[in-house]
């Protein structure tokens, strides 16, 4: 028997949130897959404040389950960027975006999962980080060709 090493995933906010929001879809598939840990989540500092902030003000219901995600087998959190890190990718993202890349970077995931179209409008942006950028569903689609490989 092979022990492959789980992937490591760095998520944005609006992956977390949707994910909290709606219990179908691949956002909700990809944190049911951390929870029975199969693969490994990271985030930022910043992306957790984020997720808490959205989720008070807007979907308040979710809070017991986003409590229960970070506590019941907590996500790595990475620590935010330093300010050189971020400026060096602001020219090419806003910069809350830049943070959120510069964290997943220094984070050396094999993934950033997001739905945000600046970062997935952008091919440019993966191949100068080398850090793949795709959506939940791409995620999903890579993780089951890997099982039936296995």
């Amino acid at each position: 028997m092979t022990s492959r090493r789980k992937v490591r995933v760095f998520l944005d906010t609006n992956v977390i949130f949707s994910g909290l929001y709606s219990s179908r879809g691949a956002p909700a598939a990809i944190l049911e897959r951390f929870i029975e840990g199969r693969i490994s989540v990271v985030i930022s500092q910043q992306v957790l404040e984020e997720v808490v902030r959205t989720i008070k003000e807007k979907l308040p219901e979710g809070l017991p389950a986003l409590r229960r995600l970070l506590t019941g087998g907590p996500p790595e959190i990475q620590t935010d960027p330093s300010s050189e890190q971020i400026e060096k990718l602001a020219g090419k993202l806003q910069f809350a975006d830049a943070a959120i890349l510069a964290a997943a970077i220094n984070a050396r995931v094999g993934y950033l999962i997001t739905g945000d179209s600046h970062f997935l409008g952008n091919p440019d942006i993966t191949k100068e980080c080398g850090i793949k950028i795709i959506t939940p569903a791409e995620l999903l689609k890579r993780l089951v060709k890997v099982a039936k490989e296995e």
